[in-house]
């Protein structure tokens, strides 16, 4: 997924002067080729993101097409201020990346972990939110993000979380993307991001029906009520905490339907930050967003049904 990243830049870059990176001081060997082939479009803003930001802004109001790189504890958490005001506020069409999202920098502790990072930016106007599972999904990502038509947030998680589209992804953005069929009724998973492949783990026993979120906002309404109103639950996992990401997205929307609809469960990050540093794989058990505590997780909520 890093490497689909970076070819797509370098694209970009490469048939447009205008298209600029800027980042944090990160990311050397994943731009190594952008700075052999287009220097003069990469820009070290050094460890001042805040600034970056700012930067970024006013390269925009000139006319360039500026990419902003960083952590996502950084970009978009430390830049808060400035993606609201400085770019969202005047849609400006930067493009925002977010990389390391949830706890992939697991032993880093909770400083470089970010599971507030869709929270965040859901409550800011004028930017998109797109999280992309797999290479086909980051390729569907920056295919829209480098449009540079309006702010766009692409978070970055665990890059290697597995394969799940065999052929390119072409949906409208906000769509959400069947990867496992299964019948009405029942439970439906509705994953972004790492979680998506867990979500295929978790539905394989009892052949339930698997969609890909790779897009947070917007998100289609129509095919989350359609979803609801299909089924008796709707499982959402994300490695993000639990409030205000996309299952608080999903939540609202079927809050807001009339008659029978199904049940949401939100399954992430419970609100907490971390105990202990350690692998990713130790962490996601410590905050039970495992496979193991989630299908725990699921089978106690529907013993309590």
């Amino acid at each position: 997924m890093r490497s689909a990243f970076s070819a797509a830049i370098l694209a970009a870059a490469q048939a447009d002067p205008k298209v600029l990176l800027l980042t944090g001081d990160h990311g050397y060997a994943l731009f190594d080729e952008f700075r052999r082939q287009c220097p003069a479009q990469f820009v070290n803003c050094g460890v001042a993101e805040q600034n970056m930001v700012g930067v970024a802004a006013g390269l925009a109001k000139a006319g360039f097409k500026p990419i902003v790189y960083g952590l996502a504890c950084f970009v978009p958490i430390r830049t808060l201020e400035q993606i609201k005001l400085d770019v969202c506020y005047e849609e400006l069409p930067v493009v925002f990346i977010g990389d390391g999202a949830g706890l992939v920098y697991s032993a880093l502790g909770s400083s470089h972990q970010s599971a507030e990072d869709i929270a965040a930016l859901r409550a800011v106007p004028h930017i998109d939110i797109l999280s992309p599972c797999d290479d086909a999904e980051m390729h569907y990502a920056m295919a829209h993000a480098l449009r540079f038509e309006r702010p766009v947030y692409v978070r970055m998680g665990k890059s290697d979380a597995g394969t799940v589209h065999q052929a390119p992804v072409n949906v409208p953005v906000g769509d959400l993307l069947p990867v496992r069929a299964g019948g009405d009724g029942g439970t439906a998973y509705l994953a972004t991001g790492s979680m998506v492949v867990s979500a295929l783990q978790l539905a394989e026993p009892d052949g339930s029906a698997v969609w890909s979120v790779p897009s947070i906002k917007p998100l289609n309404a129509a095919q989350v009520e359609a979803l609801a109103g299909r089924h008796e639950q709707l499982v959402v996992l994300e490695e993000h905490n639990r409030l205000g990401g996309l299952g608080g997205a999903v939540a609202e929307i079927v809050a807001g339907m009339r008659g029978p609809r199904a049940q949401v469960l939100r399954l992430g990050i419970n609100d907490r930050f971390s105990t202990f540093n350690g692998s990713w794989d130790y962490l996601r058990r410590e905050h039970q967003i495992d496979v193991a505590s989630l299908r725990e997780q699921v089978l106690q909520s529907r013993q309590g049904q």
